[in-house]
């Protein structure tokens, strides 16, 4: 069985402890209103200049309308951290606190939602938007440099077609000797290879000169791109490089849209197609049916070597053709805000603060709460009188007193002292006589 007497000391400890929380909790109480209010109005001033971010005018309307609703953001949270501080603590029940929780949660929420995300574009908006901006030049850069890449495939086409014009004119030169046909000269085998080396040769020139097109477009591309990446570095408000980055972007698109069109993939895959299908046969002018005889076997031999030549360069020119084209790159401008969403996972840091801000207060609700509890605690077991301080006694005293003259004086209203009567007054002078 347990001593009283340990009962009784172990009750006293638990009482001066709650006492000393109590003591802190007074000292704690004399400014805590006032840090929530600061982290109210700081959170508020980034809640303003995050919403002067999203408005489009910058007109009274406008400052009016951020002010307001910075306004309402630190009211709010200064309002609902302020009924958790008191009301938490007080409550005892797990289905009181377990709504509280579930109030605590959904606020916090509603908070994030309406100021967190504002602040985070008041810390983090202007970098937020150079991280666009340099994402859109790795992008642009990509798309340019696989244009050009294309477009070097189709002009290296440019050495399969010199190295067939170039068979059909050794072909040409064996038939002027007779070593083809049979008979020397230039007779119509002779003018069918000369027909398809011209052709051919008409091809080389015509990708010939789109090398230096595709030069020029590329060097310039460089250069937009070059000033596209100093615009995500340089001082300044990022709005008004962000104008000039959209217009630089649009050029750039162009000329990556210029690069695609000088590739000559098509160009010579038709043209391989017309090589074999387009032959002008020219009048067999041998002089005797022998000699007209092995030229048409001549030609339908050389046909042959036309036709498979053809083909290889067509499978040439799809293998470039079937190359992956560059990516569709569009820059589309945003807002501050939109950046910090957009890239949130690279501005950890400036979202933890914006959400520290606002969240911060839970953290003081809960050692509220602990703080309580631990009061609570303390007290439990402890008579009412060992729970009484020397001044609550005091002032229990005073009160008991001050009770007491009350009933006393109450008495006397109701039971008045009666006057004495002629023969009292008589005994009380002959009494006072012999004293006398």
């Amino acid at each position: 069985m347990t001593d009283p007497h340990t009962l009784s000391r172990s009750a006293a400890r638990g009482v001066r402890h709650a006492r000393e929380l109590e003591g802190h909790l007074t000292w704690l109480d004399t400014f805590s209103g006032t840090a929530l209010g600061v982290l109210s109005v700081a959170s508020g001033i980034y809640t303003y200049l995050g919403v002067s971010s999203l408005l489009d005018e910058n007109g009274a309307m406008s400052v009016f309308a951020a002010i307001a609703y910075s306004v309402a953001v630190s009211v709010g949270i200064f309002v609902f951290w302020s009924y958790l501080m008191r009301l938490f603590p007080a409550v005892r029940t797990a289905r009181a606190r377990t709504g509280l929780l579930g109030a605590i949660g959904l606020g916090s929420l509603a908070i994030i939602a309406m100021s967190s995300w504002l602040n985070a574009a008041a810390l983090a908006g202007s970098a937020a938007v150079e991280q666009h901006l340099a994402e859109t030049v790795q992008d642009y850069q990509s798309a340019l440099e696989r244009a050009h890449e294309i477009a070097l495939s189709g002009q290296a086409l440019e050495r399969d077609v010199a190295r067939v014009r170039q068979s059909f004119e050794d072909l040409s030169e064996q038939e002027a000797a007779g070593t083809l046909s049979g008979l020397a000269g230039r007779g119509a085998v002779f003018r069918v290879l000369r027909q398809k080396s011209a052709e051919l040769s008409a091809l080389e020139t015509q990708i010939a000169a789109q090398t230096p097109l595709v030069d020029n477009a590329f060097t310039e591309g460089n250069t937009i791109l070059s000033r596209m990446r100093a615009l995500t570095v340089e001082q300044g408000p990022v709005e008004a490089r962000s104008v000039e980055f959209s217009e630089a972007a649009v050029r750039l698109q162009g000329l990556i849209t210029q690069l695609r069109q000088l590739s000559v993939a098509q160009l010579v895959e038709r043209a391989a197609q017309d090589l074999a299908a387009s032959v002008v046969l020219p009048e067999l002018d041998g002089r005797t049916d022998e000699n007209r005889a092995d030229q048409s076997a001549t030609i339908s031999s050389v046909l042959e070597v036309l036709a498979a030549r053809a083909a290889t360069l067509e499978q040439a020119a799809q293998s470039v053709g079937s190359l992956q084209p560059p990516a569709e790159v569009t820059y589309t401008p945003i807002s501050a805000a939109d950046a910090v969403i957009l890239y949130a996972r690279n501005f950890v840091p400036s979202w933890a603060g914006a959400i520290a801000i606002d969240l911060l207060p839970m953290v003081l609700v809960l050692i509220l709460a602990i703080t309580h509890g631990a009061i609570r605690q303390g007290r439990e077991g402890a008579a009412i009188e060992d729970t009484l301080t020397l001044a609550e006694l005091r002032a229990a005293v005073t009160a008991l007193r001050d009770v007491e003259s009350d009933l006393a004086a109450r008495e006397a209203d109701l039971h008045p002292a009666e006057d004495p009567t002629p023969a009292e007054d008589d005994k009380i002078a002959q009494l006072k006589g012999p004293a006398s």
